[in-house]
């Protein structure tokens, strides 16, 4: 006896791709996933190969797997897809002490997060002329 099955949650002209475990805080993740949502998607790969955090570099391979997926796996224009959703999720958070001053101890913790981009194909709008 395993888990019930569950259909795919997301429409079928949707493209997704995730990142697990990306050494890096829920808050770090989600100002580079604000920078990229909603807007078409090879105006994000700009922005996140100009920006100046470190893990733009771990989103921007995410989002040219999410771009790659639509493009093998769904048949869609790649000139049309704008990221539709990007969320971020927490992960483990791994802790570590380090010696202090007469005898304590100091906490760090490391802490891990996921992200999942999906990409969808812009409709063209059409005038009634």
């Amino acid at each position: 006896m395993g888990k019930r099955m569950f259909g795919r949650r997301i429409d079928n002209r949707d493209a997704k791709a995730i990142l697990r475990n990306a050494r890096v805080s829920v808050q770090k993740l989600n100002l580079i996933a604000q920078m990229i949502r909603g807007q078409r998607a090879n105006n994000a790969l700009a922005t996140l190969a100009f920006s100046k955090r470190q893990i733009a570099r771990d989103v921007r391979k995410l989002l040219e797997s999410a771009i790659a997926n639509a493009e093998n796996n769904h048949q869609l224009d790649v000139d049309r897809l704008f990221v539709k959703e990007a969320f971020v999720g927490k992960s483990i958070t791994i802790k570590r002490f380090r010696p202090r001053a007469r005898g304590l101890l100091g906490r760090i913790k490391r802490p891990f997060s996921h992200m999942t981009v999906i990409l969808s194909e812009r409709r063209e709008q059409t005038n009634g002329s």
